[in-house]
């Protein structure tokens, strides 16, 4: 059998370079947040206060679902040229955000059932050891929430190639690839894994916040109630926000992308001569601003897979397209 040069036809898959500057920056969130968790543990268990040990323990939640995220990261990159991944291995990092989300869901459902035992069954508050913690639980989330919220910057390359075969129904393979910082222009998804711990920095820097206003409400007017009810509060915004993420990452995930402007936009291009229709088309995300497209087209005066091909060059999140080009005689047509 002959054998022949397929170095021409042939590209890398993955798609997305990742994102070192984020993954540098939340293995160094959960450095500060495991070394608060130490310290707060160790403070409790000297001085007897159950408040820094309490926080202690929630702290340990945030350093497991951070370095989730950390670990999401390493794997999608360590893997990033496995051939047994299709079509890359960013899917990861949005694994990782579907996980920190569920983390975050569990931590809003203990916190409401807890704020709503507490308000059934009220415990004595030591409010001025509480009202410590949670200043210190705000400045190390303040800290870190700028830390994740740092300008990384990456460089990249534009690479593209297609082919197409006569003999029977044409084919073309179109693959670009981009790297850098456009990945914002995800159509709001952007780096999923680096929200989630963003988002678990937030929520508990915001629920500090409540907690500061309730135990100074506390201490200085004898409203105990406030610190159980502003849980409540704390839980249901953080449960909205686990619902956001976890919606966007299982969009991702489960490749539900026919409704988006790029599948809108692919069906545009190549129906524009009011000849070729489209008749099978599959659009799905493979990085944060790339996406594949499998396209079947028919026409009663088709072009050649690289005429259709050039339609669908403006189309910049077109990473890897596959067109499957079919004539239609004349009586089958519409």
């Amino acid at each position: 059998m002959a054998l022949h040069d397929l170095s021409a036809w042939r590209h890398e898959h993955a798609f997305d370079a990742g994102n070192r500057a984020g993954e540098r920056r939340t293995w160094i969130v959960v450095a500060i947040t495991a070394v608060t968790m130490v310290a707060e543990i160790a403070g409790g268990w000297i001085t007897g206060s159950m408040a820094l040990l309490a926080d202690g323990w929630h702290m340990g939640t945030h350093v497991a679902a951070l370095a989730m995220a950390g670990i999401a990261y390493a794997l999608a990159r360590r893997w990033s040229r496995d051939r047994r991944f299709a079509f890359g291995t960013w899917k990861i990092e949005v694994l990782g955000a579907f996980s920190s989300a569920l983390v975050l869901a569990i931590v809003a459902l203990a916190m409401a059932v807890e704020s709503v035992l507490r308000l059934v069954t009220p415990q004595p508050i030591a409010f001025g050891a509480a009202l410590a913690v949670a200043v210190v639980g705000l400045v190390v989330n303040v800290v870190s929430a700028f830390v994740l919220a740092g300008k990384g910057s990456d460089h990249g390359h534009h690479h593209g190639h297609g082919h197409a075969h006569d003999d029977g129904p044409a084919h073309d393979h179109d693959h670009h690839h981009h790297r850098g910082d456009d990945h914002h222009h995800a159509d709001g998804h952007g780096d999923l894994n680096l929200r989630a711990a963003y988002v678990h920095v937030l929520t508990d820097a915001f629920t500090s916040v409540l907690a500061i206003v309730a135990l100074s409400a506390g201490m200085m007017g004898g409203w105990a109630w406030l610190d159980p009810a502003m849980g409540i509060v704390g839980a249901g915004v953080i449960a909205w926000w686990a619902w956001g993420l976890l919606t966007q990452s299982a969009r991702v995930l489960l490749d539900r992308e026919m409704d988006t402007p790029v599948a809108a936009a692919v069906r545009h291009a190549i129906e524009s001569d009011g000849d070729a229709e489209i008749a099978d088309l599959h659009v799905w995300r493979v990085g944060r601003a790339r996406h594949a497209c499998i396209v079947t087209i028919v026409a009663q005066e088709p072009l050649t897979p690289d005429g259709y091909r050039e339609r669908l060059a403006g189309i910049a999140s077109l990473a890897h397209v596959s067109v499957e080009v079919n004539r239609c005689p004349h009586e089958n047509c519409p």
